[in-house]
């Protein structure tokens, strides 16, 4: 029985900042950031956006232009590290605004939850939903990836900002493509990039020793909630390429596979934190698994060979198109590329069918998984609504002076008028038994 993604549909921020602006803004060369890493744009959320509206506005496509009746769907699953609560799950918000504008109590049998760890939250939960329809062959789920990646302006990590989500239905007998049961995994407990909770003293606000009652917190150290991560960029490359290379090792053994296992495979799919990380991070493997015909002593020397460079065109360039437009999504990130190089495809008229593409994921934290599915004979049909460039061309660009003020969260307004989109309505600020509760509505 074949199981995978039968629809894909993706909802990223409509506002951007060209990366050569930022470039000039921080004194960088703008070549470094466009040719070396292949940045072009970063998407940046409205006032009105979060990580449940780019989530619902996703699902929603993905409902509308597949005509999904929800009352078929067994689950909605959510990869996410850009959750708005510790408790209640982005899922759950899902459930209940489609419930409020489809029709009260579609969902109400409709399993719900987010999975967590860093950028690859979103394949746990897809591998996730594979095993439940393997055991269910009948069953339709929802798997949805939403996340803002944002960190500190002026940090090492502002020109690979990003922000939205990507909506998938999985079930039997897919569209576009089918997953072979082989996944291979590597893990390791690590602090390459984490949210910690971090906290500030009464005292240190306030300049006095007392502990009093201040805004309702009792409690002498007042935690804050922070988007940006700590992070270290060299060692985070460190640790995606060891995973990486552990998964993938790994794959090709439970495969038994004889020969060079990415020669197989017609595209490869990764996580992709800005664009050019797939191909920065795969000259190792490319080396490692060529059966002795590349030299694995320089690995500089193994990129920048012609071999490797006509690898990255034909295998990892039509995945990172997109990425160059959107920043990174995080737990989005792969299943953009997956679209990305789907669309690339349709646009050139290639041929799939039949062809195997390997996906290469990655969170940090430590973990890697590797698995790989094969192109359906009708994969053209079901991205034909999607209409990826076309809708990335109709981003609103922003100038620097905004950008910075979305970013320090000193916009009061939208930048955008919303249409036919769901929006953050309001947060409860004065019932004290709903304080901080977040309520969204449908703009026609």
């Amino acid at each position: 029985m074949k199981i995978g993604i039968d629809a894909l549909a993706f909802n990223v921020a409509s506002l951007h900042l060209p990366i050569a602006v930022l470039a000039e803004k921080r004194n960088i060369d703008p070549e470094k950031l466009e040719k070396g890493l292949g940045l072009l744009k970063m998407t940046f959320p409205d006032v009105h956006q979060d990580s449940v509206v780019f989530a619902a506005n996703a699902l929603t496509k993905l409902v509308e232009e597949h005509r999904i009746d929800l009352t078929q769907i067994c689950r909605i699953y959510v990869g996410s590290e850009s959750g708005i609560d510790n408790s209640k799950p982005i899922a759950s918000y899902l459930s209940a605004l489609m419930e409020q504008k489809y029709g009260d109590g579609l969902l109400q049998n409709c399993d719900v939850v987010d999975f967590t760890f860093a950028c690859i939250g979103g394949v746990d939960a897809l591998q996730n939903c594979f095993d439940f329809v393997r055991l269910n062959p009948d069953a339709q789920t929802i798997v949805v990836t939403t996340d803002r990646a944002k960190y500190d302006l002026g940090s090492g990590g502002e020109y690979t900002q990003g922000a939205g989500a990507v909506a998938m239905l999985v079930k039997a007998n897919p569209r576009i493509i089918a997953f072979d049961t082989h996944w291979a995994t590597d893990t390791k407990g690590l602090f390459d990039f984490f949210k910690p909770y971090r906290t500030i003293s009464k005292t240190e606000i306030t300049g006095s020793d007392q502990n009093p009652e201040w805004l309702g917190q009792l409690e002498q150290q007042i935690e804050i909630h922070k988007d940006q991560p700590v992070f270290d960029g060299q060692y985070s490359n460190q640790c995606y390429m060891d995973r990486t290379r552990g998964a993938y090792f790994s794959l090709k053994k439970q495969l038994g596979f004889q020969g060079t296992l990415y020669d197989s495979w017609e595209n490869i799919i990764m996580h992709l934190p800005y664009a050019f990380q797939g191909r920065r991070m795969l000259s190792e493997i490319f080396a490692l698994d060529s059966d002795g015909k590349i030299d694995t002593s320089d690995l500089k020397s193994v990129a920048k060979s012609d071999a490797y460079q006509k690898f990255v065109a034909q295998k990892l360039a039509p995945a990172e198109k997109a990425s160059s437009l959107v920043g990174n999504l995080y737990t989005g990130s792969i299943f953009m590329a997956l679209l990305s190089a789907l669309s690339v495809a349709l646009e050139n008229q290639s041929v799939l069918e039949g062809k195997t593409f390997g996906f290469l994921a990655y969170g940090s934290g430590s973990k890697s998984k590797v698995f790989q599915g094969e192109v359906q004979t009708s994969w053209r049909e079901a991205i034909a609504p999607v209409n990826l460039f076309e809708t990335l061309a109709k981003s609103q660009e922003l100038n620097f002076e905004t950008y910075e003020k979305l970013h320090k969260k000193e916009q009061q307004t939208g930048v955008k008028n919303p249409k036919s989109e769901w929006v953050l309505d309001r947060i409860e600020n004065d019932n004290p038994v709903l304080m901080g509760a977040r309520y969204y509505k449908w703009i026609d």
